[in-house]
């Protein structure tokens, strides 16, 4: 069982962690098409018609794909002035609870993202944002993507804390360092 539980959190990981990866990569075409478009529209006065769209659309699926990472790498926002001072099987029963809190609402939202995004592949929706006016489908499936990560890491965070909390310690070395 031990074995299963490993390789299902390694797994949920390590796909995590490339999602990360790819979710920092977006950060490079953004800027270099943000610069394209300043320096198109200010020294050229000549606007592109497709930088907006690509800029909001690269955000939006660097944002998307790297909030399960956030979660992994434990630096999403937290409250900690009271859960700093807790034995690493107190801190383990807190990070169970907002787990347990987080994941119904996350679950519920990858639904809601996977009708929002069958309604765009279906009916061919477009952006209407500019001229460029691009299908949002493959934008949108950065949303589902993005959440059905999120609800997995939750999950393979949930098994951590469980460890820490039923045997003392991490299943993985890693994770050791996030309750010490």
């Amino acid at each position: 069982m031990r074995s299963i539980l490993i390789g299902l959190i390694c797994t949920i990981e390590t796909v995590t962690t490339w999602a990360g990866w790819l979710a920092a990569a977006t950060t490079v075409p953004l800027a270099l098409f943000m610069v394209y478009e300043v320096v198109a529209r200010y020294a050229f006065n000549a606007p592109t018609f497709w930088a907006y769209e690509l800029a909001y659309m690269l955000m939006g699926a660097g944002l998307m794909l790297g909030i399960a990472y956030t979660m992994q790498m434990r630096a999403h926002v937290r409250v900690d002035f009271a859960y700093a001072s807790m034995p690493p099987r107190g801190r383990a029963f807190i990070d169970i609870l907002g787990y347990l809190i987080v994941l119904p609402m996350v679950l519920w939202l990858c639904m809601g993202l996977w009708e929002y995004l069958l309604r765009a592949y279906v009916g061919g929706e477009r952006s209407g944002e500019s001229a460029w006016n691009p299908v949002v489908w493959p934008f949108r499936v950065t949303f589902v993507a993005g959440f059905v990560l999120f609800a997995a890491q939750t999950v393979a965070e949930i098994l951590k804390s469980g460890a820490i909390l039923v045997i003392g310690h991490a299943l993985i070395a890693e994770s050791a360092e996030e309750h010490a």
